[in-house]
């Protein structure tokens, strides 16, 4: 008797394969672009699953036009700045506690 083997696929991958949308495979030199490049996916995924359309769709249907995807880019580029500061006063403080505890050590090991 011959198996069968069963594929799953998404929704997103049976609406693809109806519209004639490829998938295509790649091979990676460097496993950073790798991670990159899975990280558009996986976010692409996400913003399907909640809008129902990806951006080609907002585009080629007018759904958005250029003054809200400016909007939406500055939105997005003061979001990365307020994240940016974040995480350098996050490397401050952690510089900081680093710098007590060998300050604690260095004054331990002068006791003795």
């Amino acid at each position: 008797m011959e198996h069968i083997k069963k594929i799953n696929m998404s929704d997103r991958e049976i609406m693809d394969a109806k519209n004639g949308i490829e998938r295509k495979s790649y091979g990676f030199r460097d496993p950073v672009v790798r991670k990159v490049c899975d990280k558009f996916i996986e976010r692409s995924n996400i913003g399907y699953e909640k809008y129902g359309d990806t951006l080609d769709d907002e585009r080629r249907l007018r759904m958005k036009g250029l003054q809200k995807y400016l909007n939406d880019i500055q939105e997005e580029l003061m979001d990365a700045v307020l994240y940016i500061q974040t995480a350098r006063d996050e490397l401050q403080d952690l510089n900081e506690e680093s710098l007590i505890e060998k300050f604690k050590d260095d004054r331990y090991e002068e006791t003795f």
